[in-house]
Order: C-alpha cells, then structure tokens, then sequence
C-alpha cells in the first residue's frame, strides 16, 4: 500500500556532508510526523530527528547544530541534511512515517529499508 524509499548514502570522509531522501508512495490521504532514526552495528536503534506535519522539529542531542530536518509536503518527501559529519555518524539510518493510507484512512507507521552511511577517512 504504502511504500517509503531512502537514498542519499555513502562513504564521506570526517567532516563532510550528505543529503538523505525518502520519498514515501502509495495510496497516501496525509503523512503526519516523520522521523529519522539510526542503527550503528551492535548498537540500539536511536531518534535522529523528527519533524511534524507543521515542521515543527526535534533533534537528538548528538546531532543538533550538525544535521537538518526537511520535509517536502507536495513530493510526499523527507530528507536529512548532515554537516560535519563524524566517524561516530556510521549507521544505517532509517525514515519513519506516520501515513494516513488512502484506501481506509487510518493512520500507520511505516519504515523504509534503510540507508548505509559511512564516515572514514
């Protein structure tokens, strides 16, 4: 029904950036909240970053300063702008919607697959 697809990763040396997508398709009526997280091998998944229907956003203590929350309402888009990136920045870094399904209007949270970052020099 619904599918969300990140893009943007990559290997990027200690202090550059990248730009993450997630672009969200289906039968989509609304998409509320959406957020970033991240899973470093052998560790928990964790919040990046989450951004409201009214762009309102939230950032972990981590990453504030470094990373940007966007979203593009009409291209049914999150993305993650993240500066001065850091070795400790290696993850697999997920999106999360909350999406209002077309076909009955109920509201679900669904995950896209995943994204590899890497920061190495």
């Amino acid at each position: 029904q619904v599918q969300l697809v990140e893009s943007g990763g990559g290997l990027v040396q200690p202090g550059g950036s990248l730009r993450l997508s997630c672009a969200a398709s289906g039968s989509i009526f609304a998409i509320n909240a959406m957020r970033w997280y991240r899973q470093a091998p052998g560790k928990q998944r964790e919040l990046v970053a989450g951004i409201s229907s009214s762009n309102s956003t939230d950032y972990a203590d981590s990453v504030k300063g470094r990373f940007t929350i966007s979203r593009d309402n009409a291209k049914n888009t999150l993305y993650l702008q993240m500066n001065s990136l850091r070795p400790e920045d290696t993850a697999v870094y997920y999106c999360n919607g909350f999406v209002v399904v077309g076909d009955d209007f109920r509201m679900r949270s669904y995950w896209g697959q995943g994204t590899q970052v890497t920061v190495s020099s």
